[in-house]
């Protein structure tokens, strides 16, 4: 009996995702407390896990032996971008009607019924058609490989726009987004990325190859990340989604309340001696909810106020006053026996990053070189 080493490693690879793939979403559905993003992920798992098999399937001539599922595989790419792009509006509650998300699922059910007549074959004939580069059906596959690479650009765009979107909006509402601001579905978005190139080129073992490590990152984020997002819901007028929702970090829709200038100017007020007098910034957890509670104003006109009046969002606003606050702490002759870290967390940051980040953005220099031209020792 041969032993095909060469053609035994990339199988046991793909033996691997698809393992990975099942137990994954096993994992996800066996969570005590599930939101629709891990019901939607646990389905893409066991959805990603059939085509592993399907490209066994081809990969390893099982074909040959099974010929009834051939093209069964054909549409499945297709399925792939909207599971991303529907996970992506799961996180971050931009969803709205459940029903419109069927549209999505159209292209494959389609190329499904373009592809009758070759499911009609007989197994010999779908087998000479495999083997034959397509055959009769090649421009019609041709045809079918464009629209898989226009809806993968497509889905990734709409992707990323949408977390583009969520970013804007916790900035209105958080002063801390740093557990929140889901930058990892970038990662996600920038592997199906590369799983699409791979696609354009044409080089199968490439894509599959992809395809496990992109099971293994998913994996990773949305078993152990996703959690970070269910966050405190902050209500406001124009809230979309569903009950359910309220687990999901993001449920406020920023609307304009039209107020009076002198409405706007006493808030103000109000805001200023709350931020001078009271520092009420240097809460960590600080956001537009708690902050409009304590002025006895609703979030929006409290949003409208800052938006207006010092041209930023809430996120700026509150980081803004952590900056000014760290600047004159750290300058104290008292306080140069603690770090910057501790300097930070005192002016209300919660994390490194976050501090370093906003600190550069506002001085364009690092809290090291600010402290050096003050001839001050930075620990």
């Amino acid at each position: 009996m041969d032993f095909d080493l060469e053609a035994f490693s990339p199988a046991l690879f793909y033996l691997a995702g698809v393992f990975i793939a099942c137990f994954s979403s096993f994992l996800l559905l066996g969570k005590r407390k599930k939101v629709m993003a891990d019901y939607l992920l646990a389905v893409w798992f066991l959805v990603i896990g059939i085509h592993l098999i399907f490209f066994l399937f081809l990969f390893s001539s099982g074909y040959v032996r099974f010929p009834h599922f051939l093209g069964l595989e054909i549409p499945l790419p297709l399925i792939h971008g909207p599971m991303l792009y529907l996970y992506i509006i799961c996180l971050t509650n931009q969803y709205s009607h459940k029903k419109i998300w069927l549209l999505h699922l159209v292209p494959p059910l389609i190329i499904y019924v373009i592809l009758l007549d070759f499911f009609l074959l007989s197994p010999q004939e779908k087998i000479y058609v495999y083997e034959h580069n397509g055959s009769t059906y090649k421009m019609q596959r041709d045809s079918i490989n464009i629209l898989i690479v226009l809806s993968g650009i497509l889905y990734v765009t709409l992707s990323i726009l949408a977390i583009r979107k969520y970013k804007r909006l916790i900035a209105e509402l958080y002063s801390n987004t740093e557990k929140i601001n889901l930058d990892w579905g970038y990662y996600l978005i920038t592997s199906i990325a590369l799983i699409w190139i791979a696609v354009i080129l044409k080089y199968d073992i490439l894509i599959f190859s992809l395809v496990v490590l992109f099971i293994l990152l998913t994996a990773y984020f949305g078993i152990n990340r996703v959690g970070i997002l269910n966050v405190t819901l902050i209500k406001a007028d124009g809230i979309e989604g569903e009950p359910e929702a309220e687990n999901n970090p993001v449920t406020a829709k920023y609307q304009k309340t039209f107020v009076n200038k002198d409405t706007i100017q006493n808030i103000y007020k109000q805001l200023i001696y709350q931020m001078e007098y009271e520092k009420i910034y240097k809460d960590p957890e600080l956001n537009l909810h708690h902050v409009a509670e304590l002025l006895e104003v609703h979030p929006n006109i409290l949003s409208q106020t800052i938006n207006s009046l010092e041209n930023k969002n809430f996120y700026d606003y509150i980081n803004r006053h952590r900056i000014e606050e760290f600047k004159r702490i750290a300058v104290l002759p008292e306080n140069q026996k603690f770090t910057l870290f501790s300097l930070a967390l005192e002016s209300g940051f919660n994390s490194k990053t976050s501090f370093n980040r906003n600190f550069k953005r506002y001085m364009h220099c690092s809290p090291r070189e600010f402290l050096k031209n003050k001839n001050l020792n930075a620990e």
